[in-house]
Protein backbone atom coordinates (compact mmCIF):
# COMPACT_ATOMS: atom_id res chain seq x y z
CA UNK A 1 0.00 0.00 0.00
CA UNK A 2 1.24 3.46 -0.87
CA UNK A 3 2.31 5.53 2.13
CA UNK A 4 0.21 8.69 2.10
CA UNK A 5 1.80 10.19 5.21
CA UNK A 6 2.65 13.79 4.44
CA UNK A 7 5.84 15.44 5.70
CA UNK A 8 5.28 18.09 8.33
CA UNK A 9 4.92 21.55 6.86
CA UNK A 10 7.80 23.81 7.79
CA UNK A 11 6.39 26.91 9.39
CA UNK A 12 6.40 30.25 7.60
CA UNK A 13 6.77 33.18 9.97
CA UNK A 14 6.30 36.84 9.14
CA UNK A 15 6.89 40.24 10.57
CA UNK A 16 4.04 42.54 11.62
CA UNK A 17 3.44 44.03 8.18
CA UNK A 18 4.11 40.75 6.36
CA UNK A 19 6.59 42.24 3.92
CA UNK A 20 9.02 39.45 4.80
CA UNK A 21 8.48 35.77 5.50
CA UNK A 22 11.07 33.25 6.61
CA UNK A 23 11.00 30.04 4.57
CA UNK A 24 12.77 26.72 5.27
CA UNK A 25 15.72 26.85 7.66
CA UNK A 26 17.56 29.90 6.34
CA UNK A 27 15.59 31.29 3.40
CA UNK A 28 13.17 34.15 3.01
CA UNK A 29 10.82 36.04 0.73
CA UNK A 30 10.76 39.84 0.97
CA UNK A 31 8.22 41.88 -0.94
CA UNK A 32 10.21 45.02 -1.69
CA UNK A 33 7.49 46.95 -3.50
CA UNK A 34 4.49 46.78 -5.78
CA UNK A 35 3.55 48.95 -8.73
CA UNK A 36 -0.19 49.42 -9.18
CA UNK A 37 -3.22 47.67 -7.73
CA UNK A 38 -6.47 46.05 -8.85
CA UNK A 39 -7.62 49.36 -10.29
CA UNK A 40 -4.49 49.36 -12.46
CA UNK A 41 -5.78 46.19 -14.12
CA UNK A 42 -9.19 47.76 -14.68
CA UNK A 43 -7.82 50.98 -16.17
CA UNK A 44 -5.47 49.07 -18.46
CA UNK A 45 -8.47 47.21 -19.82
CA UNK A 46 -10.78 50.24 -20.06
CA UNK A 47 -8.27 52.41 -21.92
CA UNK A 48 -9.61 50.81 -25.10
CA UNK A 49 -12.77 52.86 -24.50
CA UNK A 50 -10.96 55.99 -23.34
CA UNK A 51 -12.22 55.44 -19.77
CA UNK A 52 -10.22 55.73 -16.54
CA UNK A 53 -11.60 54.99 -13.05
CA UNK A 54 -10.45 56.36 -9.70
CA UNK A 55 -12.24 53.89 -7.42
CA UNK A 56 -12.81 50.17 -7.75
CA UNK A 57 -16.50 49.38 -8.17
CA UNK A 58 -18.55 46.18 -8.21
CA UNK A 59 -18.62 46.44 -11.98
CA UNK A 60 -14.82 46.67 -12.07
CA UNK A 61 -14.56 43.47 -10.05
CA UNK A 62 -16.85 41.86 -12.60
CA UNK A 63 -14.54 43.09 -15.34
CA UNK A 64 -11.51 41.50 -13.67
CA UNK A 65 -13.45 38.23 -13.47
CA UNK A 66 -14.32 38.51 -17.15
CA UNK A 67 -10.73 39.21 -18.14
CA UNK A 68 -9.50 36.20 -16.21
CA UNK A 69 -12.25 33.87 -17.40
CA UNK A 70 -11.61 34.61 -21.07
CA UNK A 71 -7.81 34.77 -20.73
CA UNK A 72 -7.42 38.46 -21.55
CA UNK A 73 -4.20 38.56 -19.53
CA UNK A 74 -2.41 41.67 -20.80
CA UNK A 75 -4.10 44.04 -18.27
CA UNK A 76 -2.79 41.86 -15.42
CA UNK A 77 0.76 42.59 -16.54
CA UNK A 78 0.49 46.26 -15.54
CA UNK A 79 0.43 45.31 -11.85
CA UNK A 80 4.03 44.50 -10.88
CA UNK A 81 5.78 42.95 -7.88
CA UNK A 82 9.43 43.12 -6.84
CA UNK A 83 10.77 40.42 -4.51
CA UNK A 84 14.05 39.64 -2.79
CA UNK A 85 14.23 35.85 -2.47
CA UNK A 86 16.74 33.63 -0.71
CA UNK A 87 16.29 29.95 -1.54
CA UNK A 88 18.30 26.77 -2.10
CA UNK A 89 19.57 26.40 -5.64
CA UNK A 90 17.34 23.35 -6.12
CA UNK A 91 14.33 25.62 -5.52
CA UNK A 92 15.65 28.63 -7.40
CA UNK A 93 16.25 26.74 -10.62
CA UNK A 94 12.59 25.66 -10.55
CA UNK A 95 11.47 29.21 -9.93
CA UNK A 96 13.62 30.35 -12.85
CA UNK A 97 11.57 28.14 -15.17
CA UNK A 98 8.78 30.65 -14.65
CA UNK A 99 11.02 33.39 -15.98
CA UNK A 100 11.96 31.60 -19.18
CA UNK A 101 8.49 30.16 -19.76
CA UNK A 102 5.85 31.74 -17.57
CA UNK A 103 2.42 30.98 -18.94
CA UNK A 104 0.38 27.85 -19.27
CA UNK A 105 -2.42 29.53 -21.17
CA UNK A 106 -1.03 31.93 -23.76
CA UNK A 107 1.86 32.46 -26.14
CA UNK A 108 3.29 35.74 -24.84
CA UNK A 109 7.03 36.17 -24.39
CA UNK A 110 8.90 36.81 -21.15
CA UNK A 111 8.77 40.58 -21.37
CA UNK A 112 7.15 40.99 -17.96
CA UNK A 113 10.12 39.76 -15.93
CA UNK A 114 13.41 41.00 -14.54
CA UNK A 115 15.75 38.60 -12.73
CA UNK A 116 19.12 39.28 -11.12
CA UNK A 117 21.00 36.78 -8.97
CA UNK A 118 23.89 36.89 -6.53
CA UNK A 119 27.05 35.55 -8.17
CA UNK A 120 29.29 32.84 -6.78
CA UNK A 121 32.04 34.39 -8.91
CA UNK A 122 32.00 37.49 -6.70
CA UNK A 123 30.86 36.20 -3.33
CA UNK A 124 31.77 32.85 -1.73
CA UNK A 125 28.87 30.57 -0.84
CA UNK A 126 28.30 30.39 2.92
CA UNK A 127 24.71 29.14 3.48
CA UNK A 128 23.24 25.71 2.83
CA UNK A 129 19.83 24.09 3.26
CA UNK A 130 19.71 21.16 5.70
CA UNK A 131 16.39 19.28 5.51
CA UNK A 132 15.05 18.05 8.84
CA UNK A 133 12.73 15.56 7.16
CA UNK A 134 13.66 13.24 4.30
CA UNK A 135 10.89 12.11 1.96
CA UNK A 136 10.33 8.86 0.08
CA UNK A 137 10.20 8.59 -3.69
CA UNK A 138 6.68 8.26 -5.05
CA UNK A 139 5.88 4.91 -6.60
CA UNK A 140 3.40 6.53 -9.00
CA UNK A 141 5.25 9.67 -10.08
CA UNK A 142 8.80 9.83 -11.41
CA UNK A 143 9.40 13.37 -10.14
CA UNK A 144 7.43 13.48 -6.87
CA UNK A 145 7.91 12.42 -3.27
CA UNK A 146 5.31 10.57 -1.24
CA UNK A 147 5.42 10.55 2.54
CA UNK A 148 8.56 10.38 4.67
CA UNK A 149 11.13 7.78 5.58
CA UNK A 150 10.84 6.18 9.00
CA UNK A 151 12.28 7.96 12.03
CA UNK A 152 15.38 5.78 12.37
CA UNK A 153 16.24 6.14 8.68
CA UNK A 154 15.62 9.89 8.85
CA UNK A 155 18.06 10.22 11.74
CA UNK A 156 20.66 8.19 9.85
CA UNK A 157 20.27 10.26 6.69
CA UNK A 158 20.59 13.54 8.59
CA UNK A 159 23.89 12.30 10.03
CA UNK A 160 25.15 11.05 6.66
CA UNK A 161 24.15 14.27 4.94
CA UNK A 162 25.79 16.35 7.65
CA UNK A 163 29.05 14.45 7.20
CA UNK A 164 28.86 14.83 3.43
CA UNK A 165 28.27 18.57 3.73
CA UNK A 166 31.14 18.97 6.19
CA UNK A 167 33.55 17.36 3.71
CA UNK A 168 32.12 19.30 0.78
CA UNK A 169 32.41 22.66 2.51
CA UNK A 170 35.94 21.83 3.66
CA UNK A 171 36.93 20.99 0.08
CA UNK A 172 35.38 24.20 -1.24
CA UNK A 173 37.09 26.36 1.37
CA UNK A 174 40.40 24.53 0.82
CA UNK A 175 40.23 25.24 -2.91
CA UNK A 176 39.62 28.93 -2.20
CA UNK A 177 42.51 28.97 0.29
CA UNK A 178 44.79 27.47 -2.37
CA UNK A 179 43.94 30.36 -4.65
CA UNK A 180 41.48 28.59 -6.96
CA UNK A 181 39.10 31.05 -8.62
CA UNK A 182 35.68 31.28 -7.00
CA UNK A 183 34.02 30.62 -10.35
CA UNK A 184 35.76 27.23 -10.52
CA UNK A 185 35.85 26.25 -6.84
CA UNK A 186 32.05 26.33 -6.77
CA UNK A 187 32.01 23.29 -9.07
CA UNK A 188 32.15 21.08 -5.96
CA UNK A 189 29.06 22.62 -4.33
CA UNK A 190 25.70 20.82 -4.18
CA UNK A 191 22.20 22.04 -5.02
CA UNK A 192 21.35 22.82 -1.38
CA UNK A 193 23.51 25.96 -1.47
CA UNK A 194 21.46 29.10 -0.85
CA UNK A 195 21.33 31.77 -3.50
CA UNK A 196 19.57 35.14 -3.65
CA UNK A 197 17.69 36.95 -6.40
CA UNK A 198 15.75 40.09 -7.06
CA UNK A 199 12.68 39.12 -9.10
CA UNK A 200 10.38 41.71 -10.67
CA UNK A 201 7.34 40.25 -12.35
CA UNK A 202 3.80 40.99 -13.42
CA UNK A 203 0.75 39.87 -11.49
CA UNK A 204 0.03 37.35 -14.21
CA UNK A 205 3.50 35.81 -13.98
CA UNK A 206 3.40 35.71 -10.18
CA UNK A 207 -0.08 34.24 -9.92
CA UNK A 208 0.72 31.65 -12.56
CA UNK A 209 3.79 30.62 -10.53
CA UNK A 210 1.74 30.34 -7.34
CA UNK A 211 -1.00 28.39 -9.10
CA UNK A 212 1.49 25.82 -10.42
CA UNK A 213 3.71 25.55 -7.33
CA UNK A 214 1.28 25.87 -4.41
CA UNK A 215 0.01 22.46 -5.39
CA UNK A 216 0.35 19.04 -3.85
CA UNK A 217 2.49 17.47 -6.57
CA UNK A 218 5.05 20.31 -6.62
CA UNK A 219 8.29 19.88 -4.69
CA UNK A 220 7.60 20.52 -1.00
CA UNK A 221 10.28 23.20 -0.67
CA UNK A 222 9.00 25.31 -3.56
CA UNK A 223 5.45 24.98 -2.21
CA UNK A 224 6.66 26.84 0.88
CA UNK A 225 7.91 29.76 -1.23
CA UNK A 226 4.73 29.84 -3.30
CA UNK A 227 2.59 29.95 -0.14
CA UNK A 228 4.65 32.79 1.30
CA UNK A 229 4.10 34.83 -1.88
CA UNK A 230 0.43 33.90 -1.99
CA UNK A 231 -0.10 35.28 1.52
CA UNK A 232 1.48 38.56 0.45
CA UNK A 233 -0.84 38.78 -2.55
CA UNK A 234 -3.88 37.82 -0.44
CA UNK A 235 -3.15 40.55 2.10
CA UNK A 236 -2.60 43.35 -0.42
CA UNK A 237 -4.93 42.43 -3.27
CA UNK A 238 -7.67 40.18 -1.87
CA UNK A 239 -10.05 40.74 -4.79
CA UNK A 240 -7.44 39.74 -7.35
CA UNK A 241 -6.34 36.79 -5.20
CA UNK A 242 -9.86 35.43 -4.83
CA UNK A 243 -10.77 35.85 -8.49
CA UNK A 244 -7.63 34.05 -9.65
CA UNK A 245 -7.67 31.15 -7.22
CA UNK A 246 -11.39 30.52 -6.82
CA UNK A 247 -11.45 29.93 -10.57
CA UNK A 248 -8.71 27.30 -10.52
Amino acid sequence: MQDTTQPPTQSVTSNSVKNEQQVLDNGFVKLLETFGDELTIVNAARVSFGVQKTELSKGDIGLIRYLYKYKHFSPFRHLMFRFHIKAPEVVMRQLYKHVVGIEATSDSATKDHAWNEISGRYKPVVDYYYPKVWRKQSADSKQASDGVVDEATNTEIIELFGTHMKHTIELYEDLLAKGVAREQARLVLPLNQYTEVIWTCSAQALLNFIWLRDEGTAQVEIQEYARAMREMVRERFPTLHDIWFESN
